[in-house]
């Protein structure tokens, strides 16, 4: 690495979905997830933290309307489509949340350990995104 390249970032800060229904998303990741909710918009966006790291859910409809706001320039963005989102939970929890999602209506598409033996779940949020919640020696 050349002195003039700066380190690699340090982690995640914040992940983006994009959803039609905030007011299904926010059941869905403040109540069934049980997310801290940090902030909601009207229809344009709804913040949760995850802990060190925040989920941003848009409403990809409002996100790619440049902002009115000089003070906050953020750009027109936004994605169509199913995405996809991974939390972090430990092989003990994970029965638990699949019972916890399917009690709330939200069926399991998927349960099965990685070749390196760590283990996940799969299912999708009201907009049809991919959940899923597996143990962290998935990646570390």
């Amino acid at each position: 690495m050349s002195s003039d390249m700066p380190a690699p970032p340090r982690g995640i800060l914040e992940a983006a979905i994009y959803v039609r229904d905030l007011e299904a998303a926010e059941a869905f990741y403040g109540g069934v997830m049980g997310l801290e909710k940090i902030r909601r918009v009207g229809n344009r966006h709804v913040f949760y933290r995850v802990g060190t790291s925040v989920l941003l859910v848009f409403n990809p409809a409002e996100t790619v309307k440049p902002t009115e706001n000089d003070k906050l320039p953020v750009p027109p963005h936004g994605a169509t489509g199913e995405c996809h989102v991974c939390f972090s939970a430990t092989a003990e929890e994970l029965d638990a949340w699949r019972a916890r999602l399917e009690a709330a209506g939200y069926g399991i598409e998927a349960d099965f350990e990685w070749p390196n033996g760590a283990r996940s779940i799969y299912s999708r949020d009201p907009d049809g995104n991919s959940v899923e919640i597996a143990e962290p020696r998935l990646w570390f």
